[in-house]
């Protein structure tokens, strides 16, 4: 490892130490928390809030509306502060959408439907929020009997399915950015089941302004990474991705993966010692930001552990840390309990022991007796759940 790539992990591992104040800062330190299943998003902020509790992100998400869940980079759900909407929107939506809207179209045209009558079903919708309020999808599938209509999708294949228009179009009017996920309908916060409102007003950014403003963000939260990481993450064709890192200023450091980027601000004197944060603990739970954060993960999870903690399409499970490392893997029994075991050969002594412990300890408070299952279930979280 060079000395500047040491520098600039360094520099990482004091971000990740670091406890946010508010689940609007700890969003803004991962850029965006990962929303496909609802249960990440209170467990990833959790970790990283000195506040106890997911009240705070309730209140955030649901009240103040200062986090919003969208649809984002790779057309997947995210949870980001407001401010952020249009940089997400404009860098990732619009290709994102009208590829979707494509696959729709494709799959109604088989019952008789046109783009016409597709495009009569959004106003409707559009005009009933607008008259009635927050709704269901199942409140407006009532409003609107055509959302409930049925089509089959993959026709002829392995996973041939039957849909409901509700279920594609309300999705895709959210990428179009016309519809936003308001408050959960009833349960828990581990709920997924969700009101939709018409969107805000959103703020105009051209493409490559909002591309450069996303990877500024990245980089501020993962950087040093690699061309290759940011492609990754963002689902961009190579061309986007460089012209945002020139965009950005983004400064060439040598990594032992290849080439890496960091912003100027962020490149670390190499006369001047960076020091090393006392040594910390953290569970991350399943899709946690930081572990989704890089396409190249050797640095922090040896690859011989990989199949362990990363299911077949490539979602991470629950995570153990140890002083910017995977160390481990956790899971809840169906008690409840949280269980944790070590990675074979993982650096695990008695302080980190203790420290982790006392993160399950926490964690189990925070959770108040709340049991989570992953969305996606991993290997070492199924075994150690099963115990």
């Amino acid at each position: 490892m060079t000395t500047r790539q040491r520098q600039v992990r360094l520099a990482l591992r004091h971000r990740l130490a670091r406890k946010a104040a508010t689940p609007e800062e700890a969003a803004e330190s991962v850029v965006a928390l990962h929303g496909t299943d609802p249960a990440t998003v209170f467990l990833s902020a959790g970790a990283r809030l000195a506040a106890p509790g997911p009240e705070p992100v309730e209140r955030a998400l649901y009240a103040d509306r200062t986090l919003v869940r969208m649809t984002g980079m790779r057309r997947t759900v995210f949870v980001v502060p407001a401010e952020l909407v249009p940089v997400v929107h404009h860098s990732s939506m619009p290709a994102i959408a009208r590829r979707e809207r494509a696959s729709v179209l494709k799959v109604i045209a088989l019952g008789g439907w046109d783009e016409t009558r597709l495009k009569d079903v959004e106003a409707s919708v559009l005009r009933l929020l607008a008259e009635s309020g927050d709704a269901t999808a199942a409140e407006l599938g009532a409003l609107e009997p055509r959302l409930r209509e049925r089509f089959t999708v993959a026709v002829g294949k392995p996973y041939e399915g039957v849909v409901s228009l509700g279920s594609r179009l309300l999705a895709l009017m959210a990428m179009d950015g016309l519809l936003v996920r308001r408050a959960r309908v009833s349960g828990t916060w581990v709920s997924g089941t969700h009101y939709w409102g018409l969107a805000p007003e959103m703020a105009e950014l051209a493409a490559h302004e909002a591309q450069a403003a996303l990877v500024a963000r990245w980089l501020a939260a993962f950087g040093p990474g690699t061309e290759a990481d940011l492609k990754w993450w963002t689902g961009w064709t190579l061309k986007d991705v460089r012209r945002a890192l020139a965009a950005t200023g983004a400064v060439a450091v040598e990594l032992d993966e290849g080439t890496g980027y960091v912003l100027p601000d962020d490149l670390p004197d190499e006369r001047e010692e960076v020091v090393a944060p006392e040594p910390w603990a953290a569970l991350l739970p399943a899709l946690d930001p930081t572990p989704m954060g890089w396409q190249a993960r050797d640095w922090y999870l040896p690859p011989e552990h990989r199949a362990e903690l990363f299911d077949r399409s490539g979602n991470v499970g629950p995570t153990v840390w140890w002083d910017g490392r995977v160390v481990g893997g956790w899971a809840q029994r169906p008690g409840g309990e949280i269980v944790w075991r070590a990675l074979p050969g993982a650096d695990v002594g008695a302080d980190a022991r203790a420290a982790i412990e006392a993160e399950v300890a926490g964690l189990a408070s925070w959770l108040g007796g709340i049991t989570v299952t992953p969305r996606f279930r991993t290997p070492l979280e199924r075994a150690l759940s099963a115990l």
